[in-house]
């Protein structure tokens, strides 16, 4: 939106509350409101009621959210990489549309620090990991319970501060958590917690600086780099994540010094280019080499898999692989062959 149809939008609010008869005293009260919000492209917001025809949703389902959304959520886990379990906490079709609007109208203009690779438009693990391309010493740190440890006050004072009022603030917040905190789940969580963390990720990446060191973070992954990595420095960025209300998961702290392999958000560093870890190209070519060992059904029939999508995984490790290393024929000419597998289906 330019100037003049900024000024036009404007204009157009005051018109309307002259229309209705607010009082002049009012009017310079609200046209000043609306000037801010505006101003920084954010949709102008004037009670719950206002909120609901905005988003599009009944005003009675409105109120119901917002006075306990922690009925509009399904919990259920899925398993980590590493082991262990995570809790999803997915909301339903009639919150998810609340957030979603939330997302595409407040939060995605709001600048992220540039150290933050996560839930970003043309950022990747690909961005994440390159900045610490053959780096002597890699550093590797992960927070603990991420989006549940952010409070619903963080979020409330967030949209105090882009210019909406406390009652404003205050549904929109309940909108985006549960239990008061964000869900693991929700749309507008990954946003928020980068938007939230914009001043730890600076003030990590001054740290960082101050050390000759590289760093990234990919949502509550975080990586450091360099030629030397002094061991006290882990101490210092846990105190600085303590700051916050934060806590650093100790168990899953990583000091790789030397020749060792280095592997950024699933990606190795260890080189000048980036490469799918040693590690999880001889599991993709010991897969395919029994798949054309013993065929496709006997394959699957050995080894029990019960994934009806399984070739179609395994697709998607190959061009994981590809999109990592674009020159690998061994990644091409196994792509080829699955592919061949499913068009043959």
């Amino acid at each position: 939106m330019n100037k003049k149809q900024k000024k036009e939008l404007v204009q157009n609010w005051e018109i309307f509350f002259i229309d209705r008869g607010v009082s002049e005293h009012l009017v310079d009260q609200y046209v000043k409101y609306v000037e801010r919000l505006v101003e920084s492209n954010l949709p102008v917001i004037f009670e719950i009621e206002h909120l609901s025809k905005l988003i599009g949703i009944d005003l009675f389902d409105l109120h119901k959210i917002v006075g306990n959304p922690n009925y509009f959520y399904r919990e259920f886990t899925i398993p980590k990489k590493r082991g262990g379990t995570r809790t999803v906490t997915a909301p339903y079709p009639s919150l998810l549309m609340c957030q979603t609007w939330i997302y595409e109208n407040i939060l995605k203009p709001v600048p992220v620090h540039f150290c933050s690779h996560a839930y970003r438009e043309n950022k990747s693990i690909i961005t994440n990991a390159t900045p610490h391309l053959n780096q002597k010493a890699l550093l590797k740190m992960d927070m603990k319970d991420f989006f549940p440890s952010i409070p619903i006050n963080w979020v409330i004072n967030l949209f105090s501060q882009l210019g909406y009022p406390n009652n404003i603030s205050y549904y929109l917040a309940r909108i985006c958590c549960f239990d008061n905190a964000l869900p693991q789940g929700a749309s507008t969580s990954p946003a928020l917690s980068n938007i939230l963390l914009r001043n730890l990720d600076s003030r990590l990446y001054k740290l960082s600086k101050s050390y000759n060191l590289n760093y990234t973070r990919y949502a509550d992954d975080m990586a450091f780099s360099g030629h030397y990595i002094p061991h006290k420095i882990i101490g210092i960025i846990e105190r600085i994540i303590s700051d916050y209300g934060l806590l650093v998961n100790s168990d899953k702290t990583t000091l790789i010094v030397g020749d060792k392999q280095k592997i950024v958000t699933g990606i190795s560093v260890k080189g000048n280019s980036l490469a799918l870890p040693r590690s999880s190209k001889r599991l993709i070519k010991q897969e395919i080499h029994y798949i054309k060992q013993y065929g496709l059904v006997s394959h699957i029939s050995k080894l029990k898999i019960k994934n009806p999508y399984y070739l179609q995984s395994l697709e998607g490790k190959l061009r994981f692989w590809l999109q990592i290393e674009p020159e690998s024929d061994v990644a091409s000419e196994n792509l080829y062959f699955i592919k061949s597998l499913l068009n043959n289906k």
